[in-house]
């Protein structure tokens, strides 16, 4: 069955409903994309909030509309705070988000994601490489880089959603988010967003945060991966390159309406 193509009118109306909220979301990523991350949240009308210290990771969500954890940048200490504040966000009805970064490539990270579908996630964002890996049907991608088409991914992604009940956004040149049942397809973007780092970590901020608006969770994810393509797509012809392009495409979340409404 092909996937359905995701609405361009869904995608505005969950954007009215996300500047409406402005989820605060709290953001427990890698010390790459920390800024660009939050910067990305700002844009889009959302609050961003970076919360790691142990003592604090789990009172904070109790705090906030969402939770995002991404393990790019994963150590022992880290994973402590991220397992206590996963357990507070399912204990308390916290929405909260998987990056699974490089989950194919490392087994520490592999394990630790493994151990955290337990908490069922209400999203899980990953390239094609760490869906595979995470669904137990590969063991592939090159560090934080897939090596496998997003299309071969959609079937591990589908079994994944069922398996954990989640949303599952497989991203690439095209995205496809799932929950098993149903699947979507959202196209656009531009091979220059890979050419800068975050991007990627940033569209599972965005997801994280879109799950803290009212309505459907597939068709909310699906949205964020629309507004980031469309701005994506904007970005790239007003800018020159990689040094240009991240100012642009802020500003391009920022000024959205307009780009997701044509």
């Amino acid at each position: 069955m092909q996937p359905d193509l995701h609405s361009r009118a869904l995608a505005t109306h969950a954007l009215q409903q996300f500047r409406t909220l402005s989820p605060l979301t709290h953001c427990m990523t890698n010390d790459v994309v920390q800024s660009f991350t939050a910067n990305t949240l700002l844009a889009l009308g959302a609050s961003p909030a970076m919360v790691v210290e142990p003592e604090e990771a789990a009172q904070f969500v109790g705090m906030a509309n969402a939770l995002l954890i991404n393990v790019g940048t994963l150590t022992a200490g880290r994973a402590r705070s991220m397992r206590q504040a996963v357990e507070r966000a399912y204990s308390v009805h916290t929405p909260w988000t998987l990056d699974p970064v490089a989950v194919g490539a490392l087994d520490f990270r592999r394990h630790f994601c493994l151990e955290l579908l337990a908490f069922q996630p209400t999203a899980i964002r990953g390239n094609a490489s760490e869906i595979l890996a995470l669904a137990g049907m590969s063991a592939g991608g090159r560090g934080v880089d897939t090596t496998d088409t997003v299309t071969a991914a959609l079937p591990a992604a589908q079994a994944l959603a069922r398996q954990v009940g989640t949303v599952v956004a497989v991203t690439g040149e095209v995205d496809y988010v799932t929950d098993g049942q149903r699947t979507v397809s959202i196209a656009g973007g531009d091979p220059l967003m890979t050419r800068v780092v975050g991007t990627g970590c940033a569209l599972s901020a965005v997801v994280a945060a879109s799950c803290a608006i009212p309505g459907n969770t597939l068709d909310n994810v699906a949205s964020a991966c629309s507004w980031m393509k469309q701005a994506g797509l904007r970005a790239t012809e007003d800018s020159k390159g990689p040094g240009s392009f991240i100012p642009a495409f802020l500003d391009a979340l920022y000024n959205l309406d307009r780009e997701v409404a044509a």
